[in-house]
């Protein structure tokens, strides 16, 4: 299995209508930097790449310009964006936007679960543009999957009121694995492997069995890596966040928060656990 292979999670999209309350929020608390897609600046929509402190290869974007609301969604990298289109309809998706190439560089589409949150679907391009753009860079995207720089997607999570849907749709529409994480000190939490992933690369939140605490409760998010897990929180609460959870900590030390942004898009932040000197 491969990072970069079909049914993965790889990037991650925020939509504003205001990209500059987005970088002034999240450039100055994660140490991101920001850079312009110059193919995409047409018909007032700006298609702005996102980059962790040091990274040099982006791994999100801000779509400005053609949405009213202000989201967030998860990209699935997709061997196939018209058939996969079909298929995941079929499960019960909604199409948002339907499925469009982009110059000679890519394939998307953005669709919406069946509970209603966001993701999109995109195709590498077999474009000589493409291929020189991201030479030399699968060293470090492999290193960043595993050991991902602070600021950088690490990990993403679901949360759900309805377990069986959400499950089924993920498994059968991407053929993801999701387990019940028995170290989770009691939390309905479970993790999600990818297609022939040996570890997780994301979480899933069972909200169905909190009553009033659970209601409003479906969503996706990106998990971001910090150095320090409450001072970013106590930042970020600063400028406008709100704290949902946490920081907590897991029993393997991974100490973690979930917070929605002054927008209310949902993002985590996580420490991973510390490593014996033996290990």
């Amino acid at each position: 299995m491969n990072f970069m292979s079909p049914g993965q999670v790889v990037w991650f999209e925020i939509g504003t209508t205001d990209p500059e309350t987005v970088t002034g929020f999240y450039g100055p608390l994660l140490g991101w930097s920001f850079e312009v897609d110059p193919d995409s600046s047409v018909d007032g929509r700006t298609y702005t790449r996102i980059l962790a402190q040091g990274a040099p290869w982006p791994m999100g974007a801000i779509q400005a310009g053609d949405t009213d609301d202000e989201v967030v969604n998860l990209s699935i990298l997709s061997a196939d964006v018209h058939a996969d289109v079909n298929r995941l309809t079929a499960l019960g998706a909604r199409v948002v936007v339907p499925a469009t190439q982009v110059s000679d560089v890519t394939v998307f589409a953005r669709l919406a679960d069946p509970r209603g949150n966001l993701f999109s679907l995109f195709s590498q391009s077999t474009s000589q543009r493409f291929e020189d753009r991201i030479a030399g860079t699968q060293e470090y995207l492999q290193q960043a999957a595993r050991t991902p720089p602070p600021g950088a997607m690490g990990s993403f999570e679901i949360g759900t009121s309805d377990l069986k849907v959400t499950t089924d749709f993920y498994t059968d529409g991407f053929g993801w694995r999701i387990e019940k994480d028995d170290t989770a000190d009691g939390k309905p939490y479970f993790n999600i492997f990818g297609p022939g992933a040996q570890w997780p690369s994301g979480g899933l939140w069972d909200h169905s069995g909190n009553g009033a605490e659970g209601a409003g409760a479906d969503y996706v998010m990106p998990c971001f890596l910090a150095t320090d897990v409450a001072a970013t929180t106590e930042a970020a609460r600063q400028r406008g966040a709100r704290v949902e959870l946490g920081p907590d900590s897991h029993p393997d030390g991974t100490v973690y928060a979930r917070l929605a942004d002054p927008h209310g898009r949902r993002f985590g932040l996580f420490s991973p656990p510390i490593q014996s000197a033996d290990a």
